[in-house]
């Protein structure tokens, strides 16, 4: 059965499976905490927020969940993060299976490969690189949850909030301080701030980067246009949306921090927004401009073929570089001294407009469902489309229906609105018509 499907049709399969077995798994008696039971929605919600790494939840993760219910949530953001596929290959890999065309070639689709080659070696390096990565934040952030936590849940915290931030997920055990707190106890603690944002980007930008770096190392200009185009992107909105948040909540939010505490808030607020979902502030106080700020930077999120959400990073530099080409009247957008091929422009427009439209249709539809405070519905529709999981607590005062937009949103925002909708129009064949071409007046 599965030879007749595509690789579409089996990406977005598979993560639909993976997101009823965690839901099975959430609804056993000793998921959650006595007196505390678990709700079929609630399970649902919180297994498409694990698995399509975004972080929205309806129940405190660290209070209602057990420990089987918290590791099941981790398993399910490391395997959602990582991308099945990936950790799928890894095994039949090891277990000295042939892959054969169509595995590589559903490979090369999970993790945005532009080539067949070498796909078994960079799985596993893919692989190594995380557990690595995520081994060393979690090494760094068990200094300060050991002193905090003790010595068993300090370093339990450490190892969860690694895997969380570094998938770029958003899920925290911070609220067994304060429910839903998050990291707003740690506003003012650099080393947490730090490891925390360093993982978010370095899970966030790529293993196509990651191979430019390991090979290239400081030689940029030997760098794909895809890395080149993925680092300057990244950057721009890294330290121009810190500067537009410090700007914003100078006499707001940050009214009364320090310049060091606003810098830190504001650096942090900037990487989270491109789809981690951790906060350090209270985002129901954020400014109307921080709000659409924060809107925006979700809608971008990280880039391709990565742990983060959003249309990407490239898909956003395409479409700019198309804009800024057509209005200076040139024949075709540049960068880097290459040119961007016809197929990049359309797929960079289908996958903005299938997006926006989703953004849309859900504003509408909730809007219509129950009376809402506009700038949080504003917010948690971004939040999930672009699955980051920023939220001023309005997920948990829905209406059963809204959540179940929520869902859809997450979903379609992991696994791509494009890729599902391609899984569900997908034909075999085009029929060979051709209708005759008429002129139409645009603009």
């Amino acid at each position: 059965m599965l030879k007749k499907l595509s690789n579409m049709q089996i990406i977005a399969l598979g993560f639909f499976l993976l997101v009823l077995l965690g839901t099975v798994l959430l609804l056993l008696p000793f998921a959650s905490v006595p007196n505390e039971p678990t709700s079929v929605l609630t399970a649902l919600f919180t297994s498409v927020s694990a698995s399509c790494v975004t972080g929205l939840v309806l129940v405190d993760t660290a209070t209602h969940w057990t420990l089987f219910g918290q590791i099941v949530i981790l398993l399910l953001i490391q395997i959602g993060g990582l991308g099945f596929i990936t950790i799928a290959t890894v095994f039949l890999s090891f277990a000295r299976k042939n892959l054969g065309l169509k595995n590589r070639s559903l490979m090369a689709e999970s993790i945005n490969a532009t080539s067949l080659a070498g796909l078994r070696t960079l799985t596993k390096r893919i692989m190594k690189g995380a557990l690595l990565v995520e081994a060393a934040g979690a090494l760094l952030l068990s200094i300060p949850f050991v002193k905090d936590f003790g010595w068993i849940r300090g370093i339990y915290y450490a190892v969860f909030h690694s895997v969380s931030a570094f998938c770029n997920a958003g899920f925290d055990l911070m609220g067994i301080r304060s429910r839903f707190s998050s990291f707003t106890d740690y506003a003012d603690h650099w080393l947490v701030n730090l490891v925390l944002i360093a993982l978010i980007m370095i899970g966030g930008i790529g293993f196509a980067v990651w191979e430019d770096v390991r090979i290239h190392k400081w030689k940029i200009k030997r760098y794909s246009l895809h890395s080149k185009i993925v680092l300057l992107v990244s950057l721009i909105l890294t330290f121009g949306g810190a500067a537009l948040f410090y700007l914003f909540e100078w006499n707001h939010l940050f009214s009364d921090v320090s310049v060091g505490g606003r810098i830190l808030r504001s650096l942090f607020q900037s990487v989270t927004c491109r789809t981690a979902g951790f906060n350090t502030i209270d985002l129901g106080k954020l400014s109307v401009p921080s709000v659409l700020l924060s809107c925006l930077l979700m809608l971008i999120g990280g880039s391709a073929g990565s742990t983060a959400g959003g249309i990407k990073t490239t898909t956003f530099a395409v479409m700019f570089i198309f804009l800024f080409t057509a209005l200076r009247a040139r024949k075709r957008p540049q960068l880097f001294g290459r040119s961007l091929d016809d197929a990049a422009i359309k797929k960079a427009a289908n996958i903005i407009t299938f997006n926006v439209s989703l953004i849309v249709i859900s504003l509408l539809l909730i809007s219509f469902l129950q009376p809402v405070s506009f700038p949080d519905l504003l917010l948690e529709i971004f939040s999930a489309m672009g699955t980051v999981g920023m939220s001023t607590g309005f997920t948990r005062m829905l209406s059963p229906i809204a959540k179940c937009v929520v869902i859809v949103l997450m979903f379609c925002g992991r696994v791509g609105s494009v890729t599902l909708a391609s899984a569900f129009l997908e034909k075999r064949a085009e029929p060979k018509i051709s209708y005759p071409t008429e002129q139409i007046t645009l603009g």
